[in-house]
């Protein structure tokens, strides 16, 4: 699962299996209809998951984020994010990295 910032400000979450590969194709044009209209776009984010559909879950959960809580996780903030959530009633995954080393 990733998070891209866009030249407009946007951001654009989705997932993949090879994410060197899918960037590559978002700057050449050749990604998702939004970031086409919006490049360069910029890696802002990542969380790896060892099967595809854990990542494609959170995928979906985290568009339906707010910016704000969009935010907070790029930034690394989880007090943030969970204050976000509660603020909005919403419940949101606990147990995120940034990359694999954390």
């Amino acid at each position: 699962m990733y998070i891209l910032e866009c030249a407009d400000g946007s951001y654009y979450t989705s997932s993949t299996k090879d994410l060197e590969r899918r960037l590559a194709q978002h700057q050449a044009g050749k990604g998702a209809n939004h970031t086409k209209k919006c490049l360069p776009v910029k890696l802002v984010y990542f969380e790896e998951y060892s099967r595809i559909d854990e990542a494609f879950y959170r995928e979906k959960q985290v568009q339906g984020w707010s910016r704000k809580k969009k935010e907070a996780l790029i930034n690394g903030t989880p007090y943030e994010l969970h204050k976000l959530a509660e603020c909005m009633n919403e419940t949101h995954y606990k147990n995120f990295k940034k990359d694999e080393n954390e």
